[in-house]
């Protein structure tokens, strides 16, 4: 097995892109995840759609889509990608308390598409709490992680551990 390194630092320790043109067009998709902590009584507020600003679940997901499809003016060394499919999964965890996000990017390209799943999934949590804060300035963001891939050269890759 290979010593693991850094994709985008070049040998003299510069920052670069990545070329991905000699690599062969596959279908890939990245499943992200994160979840969002809250007081009980703010998680009944948000199911029963009363929260001042609005419909947070739909909004939310609304945010974490067009946040996928601008990752790459976010993050600077990202390539611009042509997303064939984005969608982000609310779902309340009464244990938590609070609600888990889901995001999965898809295409068919030369590079990978966690970072679009990545961003999706922090932007819907971010849009939650900018939504519920009103109500509850307790909430904690965590979770934030590859939950899956496929596609590529460096292959499949499932987390094993589940989110706490």
């Amino acid at each position: 097995m290979s010593t693991p390194s850094l994709t985008h630092v070049g040998a003299d320790g510069q920052a670069h892109m990545v070329d991905v043109g000699d690599k062969a067009e596959t279908v890939r998709i990245a499943v992200a995840e994160g979840y969002i902590r809250m007081r009980p009584e703010t998680l009944d507020l948000i199911l029963k759609g009363n929260a001042k600003k609005g419909d947070v679940l739909a909004t939310a997901r609304l945010a974490g889509i067009m946040a996928a499809k601008q990752t790459a003016n976010l993050i600077p060394l990202c390539h611009p990608l042509m997303l064939s499919k984005v969608s982000v999964d609310i779902t309340a965890d009464e244990t938590l308390p609070g609600l888990r996000v889901e995001a999965m990017a898809k295409l068919t390209g030369r590079t990978g598409v966690e970072m679009e799943a990545l961003t999706a999934a922090s932007v819907a949590c971010l849009t939650i709490y900018d939504m519920a804060k009103a109500a509850d300035r307790e909430m904690e963001i965590g979770g934030i992680r590859l939950a899956q891939k496929s596609g590529g050269r460096s292959g499949d890759y499932v987390r094993k551990e589940s989110q706490g």
